[in-house]
């Protein structure tokens, strides 16, 4: 059976709560009783040397997208386009032909190139025939992006990132957030991969309606998404709830770990709970892109299933 919360605590003058709520039936796991954080990792702890450093997985030319689906969504997009490079079979194909002299009219470069050029510009990635330039990734304000959040729903999931820094895992965790009706998400500035044309590549696409914010100090971020009245929930490996006992209701941020050392200690005393996916096979943690999609299915299935379940009664 899943559990439920219990009433929702009340706040001081200051916005601050008095206790954590629980999950019924068991006590939130205590912090000092928590395995270290190698131990909580939502990658195995043999692949915490294969972690590459922030500076590592930053694109040479953060600004440059290529493929067919990532440029078509660019195309699409109100983000500004100061180059596209592509080949003359593409620029003739009726899913470009008029968006490319649509970005013409707009004052965009538009070089007709081989696939040797697109090779070059691309450094032999799968550019499909096609690759654009455009304006720097524009972060949303972190308020703003709360305030968009609530507007668009009375429940809103934010997906946090807590120093991810493979830019496919954060690609991936974008596309699946977007896809299944996630309002945002919030990365950290430092120790963490930024929007890169490799995360805007993974994406597919949701980043021209999917926004992101940056934050400098994570932890406080945490504190003032609690002030606006979500719930904070954070993925480790061990000694959470096992996810499909949770009861989720209400405004939620979802934080992922890193792919090396999971959540750091303060991000986990910043959680309202702390949630483990149970696993049955010899693999000892999940992919944080994997998780993070199985985490948001079972909130989003709660969801769904919540009207069938009002009516039955």
């Amino acid at each position: 059976m899943a559990a439920s919360h219990k009433p929702r605590p009340q706040r001081n003058s200051e916005g601050k709560r008095f206790s954590r709520p629980q999950v019924k039936g068991k006590s939130k796991p205590i912090i000092k009783s928590r395995p270290s954080p190698a131990k909580t990792s939502l990658e195995s702890p043999k692949e915490e040397s294969k972690e590459r450093s922030p500076e590592g997985v930053e694109d040479s030319n953060p600004d440059l997208i290529y493929g067919l689906h990532p440029v078509l969504a660019v195309l699409k997009g109100e983000r500004h386009i100061n180059r596209i490079w592509i080949t003359a079979k593409m620029r003739y194909d009726a899913r470009f032909h008029t968006l490319i002299n649509q970005a013409k009219a707009n004052g965009t470069v538009i070089d007709e190139v081989d696939y040797r050029r697109l090779d070059q510009i691309t450094d032999r990635a799968s550019h499909q025939g096609v690759a654009v330039q455009v304006a720097p990734y524009q972060y949303m304000e972190f308020s703003d992006l709360i305030q968009r959040a609530k507007e668009q729903t009375p429940n809103p999931v934010l997906v946090i990132a807590d120093g991810i820094t493979d830019p496919h895992n954060l690609g991936a965790m974008i596309r699946t957030a977007e896809a299944v009706g996630s309002q945002g998400l919030v990365i950290p500035q430092r120790r963490a991969v930024g929007i890169t044309s490799t995360v805007v590549k993974v994406a597919a696409g949701s980043l021209e309606s999917f926004p992101v914010s940056r934050v400098v100090n994570l932890a406080r971020a945490l504190e003032e998404l609690k002030a606006s009245g979500f719930w904070i929930y954070g993925t480790v490996a061990e000694s959470g709830e096992s996810l499909h006992q949770v009861k989720f209701s209400g405004a939620i941020a979802l934080v992922i770990g890193s792919e090396g050392s999971g959540l750091n200690l303060l991000t986990q005393r910043h959680c309202d709970f702390l949630i483990s996916i149970p696993l049955q096979g010899n693999t000892p943690s999940l992919n944080a892109s994997v998780a993070t999609g199985m985490s948001l299915y079972e909130i989003y299935r709660q969801r769904w299933n919540a009207p069938l379940e009002i009516s039955r009664h």
